[in-house]
């Protein structure tokens, strides 16, 4: 059935109906790649003339033989030929694609082609066109990042909750889980949500938690925290802050008769595991056995 969809979907023939189931397959989100890839592909020219004459001449040379093709599986013959090319491209495009990424408990430097420096906290990713990039200064972001922008044309941060625009300037992204954050240190920084476009200037931050904008205050600091190895939190879900404890020290964590959603509001070091928990545990009256890569936090007055 998604074959014969395919096919008709490739000649403009689904009916509203059949559209509407064709979209809910896995298979359709990766035929619009292919199909929005191979938009940039150029046809060769084709002379008419030439091939009728070339035509000419071969049957002129031996009788052709027909082989009669059913209309139904004709069409699959073209869209499967059509999705080999498209596959082609597709993959062409993606292999121009630099990406650096770091593991658990690492940080790293990048440097993009115009000098700008991406700093990378722990479990994070960055991918960016590299051939093409005098002409488009864009780049995607899984996790939390520290832009040092050289000035230029715009440059734009791509995240799964929305984009930040600049020209050149200094700000911090992250986006993980439930959390989308953004925070300007230096200049100005455009942040596209949802259709809305805010502008922060330097000294100031937007944040979204589990889908809704809440308020924030700026930052006290010229650049984030994690840059000097410090995680820091503000009215933050602990939940979010055992989250960043494991992605920082690689570690496992469980928690017994602990409400994760109590906010906390404090810094641990991102390089003294022990004095990282007691830096969680005290304030909270929590508990803390450590053992290996995995930490159980249970509650001081817990049975």
């Amino acid at each position: 059935m998604q074959e014969n969809y395919l096919a008709k979907w490739l000649n403009n023939e689904l009916t509203a109906q059949e559209l509407s189931e064709f979209k809910k397959t896995e298979a359709y989100a990766s035929y619009q790649k292919i199909a929005a890839f191979s938009s940039h592909l150029d046809a060769p020219e084709f002379d008419v003339e030439q091939a009728l004459e070339e035509n000419k001449n071969k049957r002129a040379l031996k009788e052709v033989k027909v082989i009669r093709i059913h209309p139904l599986k004709k069409i699959m013959r073209i869209a499967a030929i059509l999705l080999l090319l498209l596959s082609a491209s597709y993959l062409y495009f993606n292999s121009l694609e630099e990406t650096a990424h770091t593991d658990l408990a690492e940080n790293s430097s990048v440097t993009l082609p115009d000098a700008s420096v991406v700093l990378l906290n722990a479990d994070s990713k960055l991918s960016y066109d590299k051939a093409h990039w005098d002409e488009n200064r864009n780049v995607s972001l899984q996790g939390e990042a520290y832009f040092k922008v050289a000035k230029g044309r715009k440059f734009t941060v791509a995240t799964a909750d929305g984009f930040i625009t600049v020209l050149g300037t200094h700000f911090n992204v992250k986006k993980r889980e439930a959390i989308f954050e953004v925070t300007c240190y230096e200049g100005l920084v455009s942040v596209t949500q949802k259709g809305t476009t805010r502008k922060l200037p330097a000294g100031t931050s937007f944040l979204m938690l589990n889908g809704k904008v809440v308020p924030v205050t700026g930052p006290i600091t010229s650049e984030p925290s994690w840059v000097t190895n410090e995680s820091s939190f503000k009215s933050m879900p602990l939940k979010f802050v055992l989250r960043e404890f494991e992605r920082q020290y690689n570690v496992t964590i469980e928690t017994e008769h602990i409400d994760t959603n109590t906010l906390f509001t404090g810094t641990f070091t991102n390089k003294q595991i022990n004095l990282a928990l007691n830096s969680i545990c005290l304030p909270n009256k929590i508990k803390y056995k450590l053992e290996k890569n995995k930490v159980l936090l249970y509650a001081e007055n817990a049975p």
